[in-house]
């Protein structure tokens, strides 16, 4: 079976970021029919990410690591992505 898209982010921001918590949230079946829907019902995601790599570091900047780790991801096979980035304790 194919590994899906929601799988696949948390393998990368996990292996990239070392998150202490991590949520990764399929929200494509509330933009079905919308622009950006792809049809495949894995188009639109919201994640929720808590990491120490994140202490210290600009809300833009933080954006920027979640993005880079997912490389062509955003923009590419995934139409919408909403990021919470986060230090433990924030």
């Amino acid at each position: 079976m194919a590994e899906t898209m929601q799988s696949t982010i948390e393998t990368l921001l996990t292996e990239a970021l070392q998150p202490t918590r991590l949520e990764v949230i399929n929200e494509s079946a509330h933009h079905a029919g919308h622009s950006g829907d792809d049809g495949t019902g894995e188009s639109h995601f919201a994640v929720i990410i808590e990491s120490p790599k994140f202490a210290g570091v600009s809300r833009v900047m933080r954006q920027r690591m979640v993005n880079q780790a997912l490389g062509d991801i955003p923009g590419g096979r995934v139409h919408a992505l909403a990021i919470k980035a986060s230090a433990p304790g924030e």
